[in-house]
């Protein structure tokens, strides 16, 4: 893949433009590049948000609203038309196993979900990005519109896209992350102002919002592609997390800011974005192995951990409680009267005066095989 020293104009060879900003339409951009050779798409497309007028605040004062050229179709389904087409630019160049996600309003997601299925994307998730500071309904004719609406789809029904759960629930206090994120809008030092101290975007996204969704659904390394790039926020984060970026903008002041922006960046150390190996990928390991090693003694009892149940650690690795025998998952199931159960996080053995959970011990075997 080459990395450097492609031209910045649309008309790219059958090679990858690592880390670069391509200026130009974005479909005819996905056209040229490779088949299959991007890991994840993250796309913030225009919103159409048809605006009839100017947007007032009650004192008569101008909002300063999207109102660019770049948002604006003269119907439907031209909208509809040019949906399709980038998206479907978009399918040809990721990876069998690879991912998109999109962002938009009322105004356009649901017509861009509809056409997402209609071109063999599987929807995976809809998220919720709720603003902490959204911008107020001047009018008061309508519910502050307080939250955008993110589509994560993979390429095909048979994808084996990425999501890294453990590492998501690790940071959100050992809780499962849900599809409501609450997270602020962009402003501050993060939000790019010309020489006039106006917005260079105005629909800059936080840094934030993208770290969640590339720490979620992609790899350090994996090549992150942005068809609608912006003033580079995707750019910035990819690189800050140790991915490669290719982005897409067609307006070259947009794109000028976002390469000042992202040449401003120093990457974190890998140690602070690499991902943790998820508990699928770790090897196997039956309970008989604890047997086996010691670890835990046959005839040895083992309960839960306020102790109401209890059952007894048999030669074979099964568990036996009163009458009935088996796996250590199927009696910790039948214990509570439940129909499956987590053996390695239900179970403890009496260890140093205290209960030890069945799956640290099992970790002690894992650090075994990996030193073997």
């Amino acid at each position: 893949m080459k990395a450097k020293g492609l031209p910045e104009h649309i008309g790219i060879p059958q090679e990858l433009p690592l880390d670069q900003i391509l200026v130009g339409d974005c479909v005819a951009a996905m056209n040229a590049l490779p088949p299959a050779s991007v890991d994840l798409i993250f796309a913030d497309p225009p919103y159409n948000l048809q605006l009839g007028g100017d947007l007032r605040r009650p004192d008569d004062s101008l909002v300063d609203a999207v109102d660019d050229d770049w948002d604006k179709f003269a119907s439907f389904s031209d909208y509809d038309r040019f949906t399709r087409d980038w998206l479907s630019a978009a399918r040809r160049i990721l990876k069998p196993d690879g991912a998109l996600w999109v962002i938009g309003s009322y105004h356009n997601i649901f017509r861009v979900g509809a056409t997402l299925q209609d071109l063999g994307f599987w929807m995976l998730n809809d998220i919720v990005w709720r603003k902490a500071n959204p911008m107020p309904n001047f009018r008061g004719r309508r519910f502050t519109n307080a939250h955008e609406t993110l589509i994560w789809a993979a390429r095909g029904e048979a994808s084996k896209y990425t999501f890294h759960y453990e590492a998501l629930k690790g940071g959100n206090d050992d809780l499962q992350m849900r599809s409501d994120w609450y997270l602020p809008l962009c402003t501050g030092d993060e939000r790019l102002k010309d020489e006039n101290g106006a917005k260079v975007h105005p629909t800059q996204k936080p840094e934030a919002l993208l770290a969640r969704v590339l720490l979620s659904a992609s790899n350090p390394g994996d090549v992150i592609l942005d068809p609608f790039f912006g003033t580079g926020t995707t750019g910035a984060v990819a690189k800050a997390l140790g991915r490669r970026f290719i982005g897409l903008e067609r307006d070259p002041v947009y794109a000028k800011a976002a390469r000042e922006r992202i040449a401003a960046v120093t990457p974190l150390a890998p140690e602070a974005f690499s991902a943790a190996p998820s508990k699928r990928s770790e090897p196997r390991v039956p309970f008989l192995s604890l047997v086996e090693a010691g670890l835990v003694k046959a005839g040895e009892t083992v309960h839960d951990e306020k102790r109401r149940y209890k059952a007894t650690v048999r030669a074979d690795g099964t568990l036996l409680l009163g009458p009935a025998v088996g796996s250590i998952h199927k009696v910790g199931a039948l214990a509570q009267g439940l129909p499956a159960c987590n053996g390695w996080t239900f179970w403890h053995v009496e260890r140093d005066g205290g209960l030890t959970i069945l799956d640290a011990l099992r970790g002690e075997i894992r650090a075994q095989m990996a030193a073997a």
